[in-house]
């Protein structure tokens, strides 16, 4: 059976979290996130880093330099924040919003707040220069945020259009931190009425090099057969809990970053662990998290296990 939850992320006081960054992708970020914590009765956190370390040592040198920089960093911030929060009250005016700029690199202060908040949003991409580095940002707060966090993707087919239809997708591979990202994407279901979508990709290798079918490296013949039991097992407390949710179960033999990103593209989120089985396949499960919240079609939520 899955332990209760008792994290901090579901105490009424945690609000959801979005890091903006005055870019396309930051808005789209922004009006997600606005629109979950209206659903949800949450209070909406709007947050910017101003990485004002990382500004001094690129202009340490300078001193004279350094005042009107940091004068010029912390206009622009607050008229972000305060355009940011213009832009929610117009659009849902009953919301409780509140802002913070912070002197702190963006990666540092999205991770702070990961661990109060009901969840931390970002964009998938962000503005270019100084302010930019969205892919370090991104592999940090996902790697090492302490909470649930949702890199907001578009559609690549319809850049425009984030997708709110659909099956929440969630991956399985019987770890800890697997376990923990069953119980999110369990809980996102039966908050938005939706099926669930349980992907069990028995081995981590991809074995796209070799042509024909992948079950020919395979002779025991059975071996689907014992996976659906596993994926079953893992499945059943989690369904006791919210027998509202329809499940499907599918398990493939390979290639789990390829199964979900082709499973993306008809869901309204994926929700993966941040690290998978420990060792040699951990990896290559941390490289899938990493390749989704890059190239998937959807929303991806990247889920931490607890500390205890």
């Amino acid at each position: 059976m899955p332990q209760q939850q008792t994290d901090v992320r579901h105490l009424a006081s945690a609000a959801v979290v979005v890091g903006v960054d005055g870019s396309e992708a930051s808005d789209k970020a922004l009006d997600w996130a606005a629109g979950l914590a209206a659903r949800r009765g949450r209070e909406l956190r709007i947050v910017h880093g101003l990485d004002l370390e990382g500004m001094r040592q690129v202009y340490g040198r300078y001193d004279v330099w350094v005042p009107p920089v940091e004068d010029r960093l912390r206009a622009q911030g607050a008229a972000l924040v305060a355009r940011c929060a213009q832009r929610v009250r117009e659009a849902r005016p009953q919301l409780r919003v509140e802002t913070e700029m912070s002197p702190e690199a963006p990666s540092v202060l999205l991770k702070r707040h990961s661990a109060t908040a009901y969840l931390t949003v970002l964009g998938a991409r962000g503005t270019s220069g100084f302010l930019g580095h969205v892919g370090s940002i991104l592999l940090s707060v996902t790697s090492h945020a302490s909470g649930p966090v949702v890199v907001v993707r578009a559609d690549p087919e319809a850049v425009d259009t984030v997708r709110d239809r659909g099956p929440v997708v969630v991956g399985v591979d019987g770890s800890a931190v697997s376990e923990a990202a069953l119980g999110a994407a369990f809980e996102e279901a039966a908050e938005r009425d939706t099926d669930l979508v349980a992907v069990h990709v028995w081995n981590d290798f991809s074995f796209g090099m070799f042509a024909g079918d992948p079950y020919l490296l395979f002779p025991v013949p059975d071996i689907e057969v014992a996976e659906q039991a596993v994926l079953a097992e893992r499945l059943a407390g989690w369904q006791a809990k919210y027998p509202q949710v329809p499940v499907t179960r599918k398990v493939y033999p390979s290639g789990p970053a390829s199964v979900l990103d082709t499973l993306s593209a008809d869901a309204q989120l994926v929700v993966v662990g941040s690290r998978g089985r420990g060792g040699f396949t951990g990896l290559l499960l941390g490289s899938t998290s990493n390749s989704l919240v890059q190239h998937a079609h959807c929303p991806v939520m990247v889920v931490h296990p607890e500390k205890g």
